[in-house]
């Protein structure tokens, strides 16, 4: 990509900073398979630290810290509970199932991402061999980029805790809601990130989305789990040898990143409000760095030619009928101007565009 492309399709498509570069070349390295690479220890020992937890896995992808999760939880036979549109349920291959036989129960979320603790409470199997064992509760937080209310967070936690159910939580982008939780109830974002991750026994948590790592996520829990998940790491392929390089890179945006997503979630905010009250768009005001917009009209019968518009432009988007447009560290200020420019440039050639907002 070019310098001058506003790439909002996902804070995945981060590239490492100069100075990232910099603390990988400089990783002290060992072989990560005999567990003696310095730089992935320092890093597992410090974000289990950081969450509350006694230990912590350094995997490769969001998805295969899931997968460990699940399956070190689980048995042949068990289920989990889980959102319909959760990322471990929807977009992860159904891995849970194929390697575990470890069965999804899909609930429907609320407004808000949330799961009904009424629906959780009913989709608990009784233990009758006609059913699958309810095992585990999965949530994600945040949620297509909403964050779930740390009292949300709590009941859950706590229901699941009363029928004896194991906790797992997909925080691929869990910093972003600290961030945004610290905003609205005060305390420092890593004291919120610890205060969610305390409410699960299990958290993932993703190097390479905001945080702007190139790879990398960590599966936090007690010592007994992480030998567990460590067993099917090595099953799943994820055993990697000198991967100091790739941990370093996490360490340093640990330490450098976290605070500034409140930048990309003040963007996110930019773009919504520059979208809001145009014809033919519904902008839902993001909660992090995620804002997705509806096309109406004919907008919605255009939006393929709206995405081949805003890439003629050097700005690239994803979704259909929906876009989905993400903030993150290689988008500033100008960027999103350019965007907001670009989609109010394309609405008035359609018809019903009106004037609002030009």
């Amino acid at each position: 990509m070019t310098q001058d492309v506003v790439d909002l399709r996902s804070d995945t498509v981060t590239q490492p900073t100069a100075a990232m570069r910099a603390a990988m070349l400089a990783a002290p390295l060992g072989d990560d398979v005999f567990g003696d690479d310095p730089s992935v220890l320092t890093l597992q020992e410090k974000i289990a630290a950081l969450l509350g937890h006694e230990a912590a896995l350094f995997v490769p992808t969001g998805t295969q810290s899931n997968l460990c999760a699940i399956l070190a939880h689980c048995q042949r036979g068990d289920e989990y509970i889980v959102g319909q549109m959760a990322h471990c349920y929807r977009w992860e291959g159904g891995g849970a199932a194929v390697m575990g036989s470890v069965q999804p129960q899909p609930l429907n979320h609320q407004a808000d991402g949330s799961l009904l603790l009424s629906d959780i409470e009913a989709a608990i199997k009784p233990d009758d061999a006609h059913f699958a064992r309810t095992r585990l509760l999965a949530l994600e937080n945040t949620l297509g980029g909403k964050l779930l209310p740390m009292d949300y967070v709590q009941q859950a936690s706590a229901l699941a805790q009363r029928y004896g159910l194991v906790r797992h939580l997909d925080g691929a982008r869990l910093f972003n809601a600290a961030v945004a939780q610290a905003e609205r109830s005060g305390g420092t974002v890593l004291e919120q990130a610890r205060a969610i991750a305390t409410c699960f026994d299990s958290v993932s948590v993703c190097f390479s989305k905001g945080l702007g790592a190139p790879v990398g996520s960590a599966l936090c829990g007690s010592k007994d789990f992480i030998a567990r998940a460590h067993r099917i790491r090595k099953m799943a392929g994820g055993g990697m040898r000198q991967s100091g390089m790739l941990a370093a890179a996490a360490l340093y945006a640990l330490e450098h990143h976290v605070a500034r997503l409140a930048d990309d979630h003040a963007l996110a905010r930019r773009l919504a409000q520059g979208l809001q009250g145009l014809d033919l768009l519904a902008v839902e005001p993001p909660h992090t760095n995620i804002v997705f917009v509806d096309l109406l009209g004919a907008a919605r019968a255009q939006s393929e030619a709206l995405l081949a518009y805003l890439k003629s432009h050097g700005i690239l988007a994803t979704g259909l009928y929906r876009l989905r447009l993400v903030t993150h560290l290689n988008v500033n200020a100008q960027g999103v101007d350019r965007t907001v420019a670009a989609i109010r440039a394309f609405l008035t050639t359609l018809p019903g565009s009106g004037q609002r907002g030009t």
